[in-house]
């Protein structure tokens, strides 16, 4: 009876333990949905039943997989299933040659977005080991494993759709930079006559060399009946009549970037170029491709992400015999168009009155912070840059450099930083505005620390110099004086309180104004020369501009903007002037220009103008002298609706009042019509 009982369980444990060690399809479609999820296509493959791989190869449908997913940028794959129930793997025990349906969902993420589907898994049980009497379950595998619209044939096809870069417009819409048509010009070979001489005329008609028409027309693509395209042109381009006109040049239209603003907005709005291989690489986005353009300068290239947009994706299977069946899709976002505060109308004023000039200018509403012009001369044809045909973009007949953004860079800003100084000096009460010093002669020095180095003004005084008369003589001596009576310390912290030594504000990357080299003032000499803005310190016009808004703005210096969509009217520094010595300074400013160094404004202009000059020696060195750079900081000053901070480059041998005569030139335009007070 023992034995017999043993036999027993021994019969019933191991039919438990073949039970146990059965693989069903739930597990085998389980770990089937691992490894695909996992783009194991190799071990994929081996799970395949012998009816798919008598159509299918194994390196067929890795190659075919790895393609696919590689080509749509394939990850994040979840396989999902409905599982058999125990009754279900129950009844498949019961049959003879058991196979089994599994209905599945796909999800995963492509480069154009979600992709998902359904589809059914036939999974049959194969002997894999005779001896052992083993079974396993396969998958038979078709197409629409891949997706269940290729299951009766098609293709996966891709569409890309780019984005219409951002335009840029001007406070007012007018366009900065556009996309317009140009033309693409080319050579159908075949109808060239005397090919040689066809070809030089046309490099030297578009500026370009003959070898560059040699490679075009001997790439491999290229057919006798075939359009070869060569170079491209603006519609306005003189050459364009004359390469027209010889037999076999045909054109095409495109839409490429153009600059309405030319010179005058070329430094600001800048252009863009072919991106190089080196861009590419770092910029690691899907978004660029060999052949595409980039912002390389100015605005195009600061504000690139915004006005570049997102290309369109689109993946479909394509099939013959019917409408083509999308399966993911992200749509195409066109880039941004940018409005800035600039006005364009102020800008060319401003760019033109420079004529044969170095400089740069910045206008901004004092009241609102706006940027209404930001202008660096001389500058470049960002047109002729990208499409002309003269191959002189970057010649200047002065040698004055085309390629440097002046306002984009800092100078010193001589006797135009005075109305700071004295700022900076009441503000902390250094600086008593009614108070005389007894000042004697041109030259002056604290003593024998000093060595031979003076301080000169420009004019003798008569009587006492208070602050009114400081400026309106522009009296070097007596900002020395109060520099000193300041104190570096002080002179550094205060002039901090304007902004210097710090990051400036502003949408466009505009150097920070510095104190000195060090952003620290260790001795007497190079202090008093700080006072009237020569010595190491600099500024940008544009922060210049900006500092005079505590003069009209009760004390308060403003924000500059330059996208309209910005808040205007923002603080940048509070409480920088007390509301009454705004006022001083304002009738000391006006006074200036009535009864001091611009009397040419008041001579000139049709508005009573209120306002600084400025003129900063460039030394060679300690005994030699070098070249004068001018500068002119005013506002109209019954209407103070632009303010401008405007240098003129080199002026020691050029009419004077040079940088005065520009902004009254630009202020008539502004105010055509004479208004005295």
């Amino acid at each position: 009876m023992k034995r017999v009982i043993f036999l027993l369980v021994a019969l019933l444990l191991l039919a438990a333990c073949s039970e146990k060690e059965q693989v069903t399809p739930n597990e085998r479609f389980k770990e089937f949905a691992s490894i695909w999820s996992k783009q194991e296509f190799d071990q994929m493959f081996n799970m395949f039943s012998t009816e798919t791989k008598e159509k299918i190869t194994e390196e067929e449908s890795i190659q075919r997989y790895e393609k696919i997913y590689n080509d749509l940028s394939i990850e994040n794959v979840h396989i999902s299933f409905d599982e058999l129930t125990e009754e279900e793997l129950d009844e498949l025990k019961k049959e003879e040659n058991p196979s089994v349906t599994l209905p599945f969902t796909v999800e995963m993420d492509s480069f154009a977005g979600p992709i998902s589907f359904e589809y059914e898994a036939t999974l049959v049980q194969e002997l894999v080991n005779e001896e052992e009497d083993e079974y396993n379950w396969f998958v038979n595998w078709d197409a629409g494993f891949i997706h269940p619209e290729l299951v009766d044939g098609g293709e996966i096809g891709i569409e890309t759709i780019e984005p219409v870069r951002g335009e840029i417009l001007d406070r007012n819409q007018i366009p900065l930079a556009i996309n317009d048509t140009v033309y693409q010009i080319g050579i159908k070979p075949e109808d060239l006559v005397n090919p040689e001489q066809a070809k030089q005329q046309i490099a030297d008609i578009l500026n370009i060399k003959k070898e560059k028409i040699d490679d075009a027309l001997s790439a491999g693509w290229v057919q006798d009946d075939l359009f070869v395209p060569i170079a491209t042109i603006l519609p306005t381009d003189e050459a364009y009549e004359q390469v027209m006109a010889i037999p076999g040049v045909q054109r095409k239209e495109m839409t490429g970037r153009i600059y309405p603003g030319e010179e005058a907005t070329a430094h600001l709005v800048g252009y863009i170029g072919d991106i190089t291989a080196e861009k590419l690489e770092e910029l690691e986005s899907d978004e660029y491709g060999p052949n595409d353009k980039i912002g390389i300068r100015g605005l195009e290239s600061w504000y690139e992400e915004r006005l570049k947009g997102k290309r369109g994706v689109k993946i479909f299977i394509k099939k013959e015999d019917s409408e083509d069946v999308v399966i993911a899709e992200k749509p195409v976002e066109n880039g941004e168009t940018i409005q800035l505060t600039i006005d364009i109308n102020i800008q060319e004023k401003i760019y033109n009155s420079y004529k044969d000039d170095s400089g740069t200018t910045a206008a901004i509403d004092p009241k609102t912070g706006e940027t209404l012009a930001l202008v660096s001369a001389p500058a470049f044809d960002p047109n002729e840059v990208l499409y002309g045909t003269s191959g002189d973009a970057w010649d200047d007949p002065n040698d004055q450099d085309p390629s440097l953004n002046r306002f984009a860079a800092t100078f010193a800003p001589g006797s135009v930083l005075k109305p700071i100084t004295a700022a900076a000096g009441i503000n902390i009460g250094t600086l008593d505005p009614e108070e005389g010093f007894e000042i004697e002669g041109k030259h002056w020095s604290k003593g024998k620390g000093w060595g031979d180095y003076q301080v000169t003004r420009v004019s003798l005084s008569n009587g006492p110099v208070d602050l009114k008369d400081a400026l309106v003589r522009s009296d070097n001596i007596y900002f020395a004086m109060q520099a000193l009576e300041m104190g570096s310390e002080a002179f550094i912290e205060e002039f901090k309180q304007f902004g210097f030594e710090e990051d400036f504000p502003y949408e466009y990357p505009i150097p920070a104004s510095t104190i000195s080299s060090t952003g620290e003032i260790n001795d007497e000499v190079l202090l008093a020369n700080s006072s009237y803005g020569q010595g190491e310190l600099e500024m940008s016009a544009l922060h210049l501009a900006t500092a005079y808004t505590v003069f009209l703005n009760g004390g308060d210096m403003l924000k500059p903007t330059l996208l309209l969509s910005e808040d205007t009217g923002q603080i940048w520094k509070e409480d920088l002037l007390s509301e009454e010595e705004v006022k001083r300074m304002q009738s000391i400013l006006r006074a200036v220009v009535t009864d001091g160094t611009a009397k040419r404004a008041e001579e000139e202009s049709n508005v009573p103008i209120a306002g600084k000059t400025g003129t900063v020696e460039l030394k060679l060195s300690a005994e030699t002298g070098g070249a004068e750079n001018s500068w002119f900081v005013a506002y109209p000053h019954e209407s103070p609706d632009i303010l401008m901070a405007m240098l003129v480059e080199e002026t020691e041998d050029k009419e004077s009042g040079l940088a005065i005569g520009k902004f009254v030139e630009v202020i008539n335009q502004l105010y055509p019509e004479k208004n005295d007070e």
